[in-house]
């Protein structure tokens, strides 16, 4: 293999899908590197109760945005959108193969299409007040509140996304204006996408099995230290896992509906990627998840046609 064009390989899979161990695989066979498009292990200190790959796979493939930002540290699309050009142009540099591990569909779909995404910061106060609306009002008000702001951002999202109907009207809040179309500028790469496959109660149980083997290596001694370190209020400790250890450290829940929740949460996530990743059907090659070596055959077939 002597030079390789700008082109990416996208793998995209719901949680728990192993992307991170066909990487691997992958890196046995060709010069890749992994970018991961993942919103939870950009963050330190976390990397149980965010499956963040190990010590062994990050040496077996170089990996680029894990753990890069404190717990706290506020965080946007925009700023991995920046981060992630920084890092394909980088692999380029060195004529490997960007991977783009794709954890996140807003994050994978925002890069591959050259999405522009509005620059305004969050601010957690005006979020928490908004949150609870949600949680008191419901998550129908809220969105009533964005319908008469910007009815076409309330056309566009689903009332139940309660982070998406936030978002708009955070934006909203601090520019005055309703949030516009996104403007796309296509990347200065070629990409194909590969998405891996499963039957969706064998997902669930690979996510299960998963979720009860993250609260027996640990998962609620690191929100434990999380919160002596951070306290209980910042937005990451609110996700899957974290939310749940957080209610049993406090003795709300026992360990076993702490495991349980999570799964369930899980599973919601699941069905809710899945809708990311097909939003495009018909540019996703999908090949069974459960098969590496019918993803090495996609790939194979992919870099066959750009390298030269």
């Amino acid at each position: 293999m002597t030079n390789i064009n700008r082109h990416l390989i996208a793998l995209f899979g719901a949680t728990a899908s192993g992307k991170t161990s066909i990487a691997v695989e992958i890196a046995k066979h060709y010069p890749v590197e992994v970018i991961s498009a993942d919103s939870r292990q950009i963050r330190k200190k976390m990397s149980i109760g965010t499956a963040a790959p190990t010590i062994d796979e990050m040496s077996a493939v170089k990996h680029h945005l894990i753990a890069i930002v404190e717990p706290n540290d506020p965080w946007t699309v925009e700023e991995w959108l920046r981060r992630a050009a920084i890092a394909a142009n980088d692999i380029f540099s060195r004529n490997h193969i960007p991977l783009l591990l794709a954890g996140t569909g807003q994050y994978a779909w925002s890069f591959l299409d050259g999405l522009k995404i509005p620059s305004v910061p969050p601010d957690s106060e005006f979020r928490s007040d908004l949150e609870k609306i949600a949680e008191l009002e419901g998550a129908n008000v809220l969105h009533e509140k964005l319908r008469q702001i910007d009815n076409a951002s309330a056309d566009r999202i689903d009332y139940r996304n309660i982070r998406r109907v936030i978002r708009a009207l955070e934006i909203n809040h601090f520019t005055g204006r309703p949030v516009q179309p996104l403007m796309k500028t296509p990347p200065d790469f070629s990409w194909n996408i590969i998405g891996l496959d499963w039957d969706r109660s064998d997902l669930y149980d690979r996510a299960d099995r998963r979720a009860e083997l993250m609260y027996e290596i640990g998962l609620i001694e690191e929100t434990n230290n999380l919160i002596k370190e951070y306290g209980t209020e910042f937005e990451a400790l609110k996700s899957i896992g974290y939310a749940q250890s957080k209610d049993y450290i406090k003795g709300l829940i026992s360990k076993e509906k702490a495991i349980e929740l999570t799964q369930l949460d899980t599973h919601r996530l699941i069905r809710m990627q899945d809708t990311w990743f097909r939003k495009d059907n018909s540019v996703i090659k999908w090949v069974e998840g459960n098969n590496p070596k019918s993803v090495l055959s996609a790939i194979e077939h992919i870099v066959g046609k750009h390298v030269r």
